[in-house]
């Protein structure tokens, strides 16, 4: 009741902005613009600490989706096809990184993309800017890496600092380039029937990989998608339902979840909220891909922390029929994903097939 008194207060202004010009012309929509609807998807505190009872079983455990063995078998197949196209043609894919700030976790994602290129073939060259750079700095990068030849991807690193607009970026870069695959247009394309995107989001092509190298029918299924990021949660709905899947959406407005998740054949979580997702929100037999990727400090570890999911797995693990870990399901297939965007690019730019 608290968070629907909340919404409903910050949509008042345009609410009553829309009736005060209703009451001047009939012809006048009351519908606000969208972007005045927006609001962050802030989950109900203490959501990843309440217990539920679970009716699970003690003696079923859940198959677990490899995701490191499924990325090695792809990434196998995109060396195979850069060594030809070497051979072929003498060029090869090549992927350009722009890096803003200092950040830890950052820094450790674009080492392992960096070595995932070295590993299949694919040239990789990192732009380091400090994090108090400028807008125009980060432009300029683009810029140059939008008319290099030898170039067919390019990444921003996310997050940003929060001086810095995600959406001019996105703007500035090439759309034949966006290997990410977050520019409005491939979105667009994504949702619509009869359109192929230039490249589909890393991480939502690698979920539906996932389902269908482990034999899970989409088709016809009730799938829920916890998260609507634009990164995640969003395109991996539409790609859901370009599957021919049923797809509902949850998030931190949506009224009682577990009723719907406990409905899905298929659930794949993107909220970044760990073990939200518990045994009773699933319904028995269900698959879950579990892409978040939480943080947990913990001085024992390597590295200070350790990572664990939006599901509480030990609980899942007794009910569901299919689960990715964390780590090891997603993560490796985001980066196979973007090595498979990057080859398809050079294709397209020497048109090889």
């Amino acid at each position: 009741m608290k968070r629907t008194a909340i919404v409903m207060r910050r949509m008042a202004v345009p609410f009553q902005s829309a009736l005060t010009l209703t009451t001047r012309s009939h012809t006048t929509l009351m519908s606000p613009p969208l972007v005045s609807l927006d609001l962050p998807d802030i989950w109900p505190p203490n959501s990843a600490h309440f217990h539920f009872p679970v009716n699970c079983s003690n003696e079923h455990r859940a198959v677990e989706i490899n995701g490191r063995l499924i990325a090695e078998e792809i990434r196998s197949g995109i060396a195979s096809d850069v060594k030809r196209m070497k051979k072929s043609i003498g060029k090869v894919p090549g992927l350009a990184v722009v890096m803003v700030g200092q950040r830890r976790d950052s820094q450790t994602y674009v080492r392992n993309k960096i070595k995932a290129c070295e590993e299949v073939g694919i040239i990789s060259t990192t732009t380091q800017l400090p994090g108090d750079c400028t807008e125009e700095q980060v432009v300029n990068a683009l810029s140059r890496f939008n008319v290099d030849p030898s170039i067919h991807g390019i990444l921003v690193q996310l997050p940003l600092p929060q001086h810095l607009d995600e959406g001019k970026f996105l703007d500035v870069l090439s759309l034949e380039k966006d290997v990410d695959g977050f520019h409005p247009l491939i979105m667009g394309s994504l949702a619509m029937k009869g359109r192929e995107p230039l490249f589909i989001p890393c991480t939502p092509k690698g979920c539906i990989e996932l389902l269908i190298r482990s034999g899970v029918e989409i088709m016809g299924k009730k799938a829920v998608v916890v998260g609507r990021s634009n990164i995640v949660g969003l395109p991996t709905s539409l790609l859901l339902q370009r599957h021919h899947a049923t797809v509902s959406v949850v998030h931190a407005f949506t009224e009682n979840p577990e009723q719907l998740t406990c409905e899905a054949d298929i659930v794949i979580t993107a909220a970044g909220v760990p073990n939200l997702i518990r045994g009773n929100w699933l319904k028995p037999g269900a698959v879950v891909i579990d892409v978040g990727t939480n943080p947990v400090e913990d001085p024992s570890c390597e590295h200070g922390y350790y990572l664990i999911g939006d599901v509480c797995y030990e609980e899942a693990v007794r009910v569901v029929s299919a689960i990715t870990p964390v780590p090891g399901g997603v993560g490796p297939m985001t980066v196979a994903m973007l090595l498979s965007n990057t080859l398809d690019s050079a294709k397209r730019a020497y048109d090889f097939t």
